[in-house]
């Protein structure tokens, strides 16, 4: 289930080298390519989401050692999947089937399964886990609240609207757009009316942004887009205050390190970068062997959990996952 790479990366800066003797370890358990990971708030479990349909839970050791279990119910590719920020037991998963589950990682159960209008790609709790946004494919996307599973608002946008977020507040709701901004509502206005119209517009990047994600203090968020740019903002001023342009292919995915000092971002580029988000400078780059789908930073460790379209020598999916930043045996 668990194969441990004795690949060790080259590349260091001068940032006191924290990766100097790390190796990847891999994971295999899915039939399919994997779409999602994330870490659980406590950094004790790991959730990925597959084509194949299934969620796996994985318990991670300190050295790496992998136990899974799977998370049976969806009928369809499961793109996106996200933790309660509060609880640690709680996943959240996001599927083409039209629903979005609720799982108890304790028992493995769904606890609920809540239908949408379409075929759901992205998800994202509010920083308080009370509220949780999801949306599909055509463009809908519902607010649902968490107590009693109960879908409060569907909202249909005249645009492409791809990942969304909400601030540390959750006064502040953003979203990114198919025409490269990033549209910022306040999330009780965008509640009560339904309104596609935000209270500001950012203009971004010149092509579709697709991911956001805030750094874990909520003072900086980042966006990337198929400009293959990834933009940083300051929250205060919603100013754009740095670029990180190494990657050549649209930026599908981002996660900030637990002490917001780096950023990771991939793509269909043969490295993931690990950007110094002070200098913008290149901390580090991982070799990856297919396009990369999603990465995940552990919430109280430098370790990168990251999946993509990885095949086997015959050509088919591997189902593999992989995390960066054990030591190297």
């Amino acid at each position: 289930r668990e194969a441990a790479s004795s690949q060790v990366m080259g590349g260091f800066s001068e940032l006191g080298q924290p990766w100097k003797n790390t190796g990847i370890k891999e994971y295999l358990g899915h039939k399919k390519k994997v779409h999602s990971v994330a870490w659980n708030c406590t950094g004790a479990k790991l959730a990925s989401g597959s084509v194949d349909q299934a969620v796996r839970v994985w318990t991670i050791d300190e050295s790496g050692r992998g136990a899974d279990m799977e998370l049976k119910g969806h009928t369809d590719s499961v793109d996106q999947l996200r933790w309660d920020p509060k609880q640690p037991e709680l996943l959240g998963t996001a599927s083409g089937d039209k629903t979005v589950r609720i799982w108890d990682a304790r028992s493995g159960k769904c606890v609920h399964a809540i239908e949408t209008r379409g075929e759901n790609i992205n998800i994202r709790w509010s920083p308080d886990g009370q509220h949780i946004a999801v949306g599909d494919k055509e463009d809908n996307i519902s607010l649902i609240e968490t107590r009693k599973c109960k879908t409060l608002k569907n909202i249909k946008f005249g645009y492409e609207v791809n990942e969304m977020a909400w601030d540390l507040s959750a006064k502040l709701f953003f979203l990114t757009t198919g025409q490269g901004t990033i549209e910022v509502f306040r999330y009780s206005e965008m509640l009560r009316s339904g309104e596609t119209s935000s209270a500001r517009t950012l203009v971004a990047h010149t092509a579709n942004c697709y991911c956001i994600e805030f750094d874990p203090k909520g003072e900086y968020f980042a966006v990337g887009g198929a400009d293959a740019l990834v933009s940083l903002w300051e929250l205060k001023e919603l100013v754009c205050v740095r670029t990180f342009a190494r990657l050549e292919w649209p930026v599908r995915t981002l996660s900030f390190s637990h002490d917001c000092a780096y950023i990771a971002s991939g793509s269909e580029d043969p490295t993931l970068d690990i950007a110094d988000v002070n200098s913008g400078r290149q901390a580090h780059a991982i070799t990856c062997h297919a396009p990369m789908n999603t990465v995940s930073w552990h919430p109280n460790r430098l370790l990168l959990a990251f999946a993509g379209d990885d095949k086997d020598k015959m050509g088919r999916d591997e189902g593999s996952l992989r995390i960066f930043g054990f030591p190297s045996s």
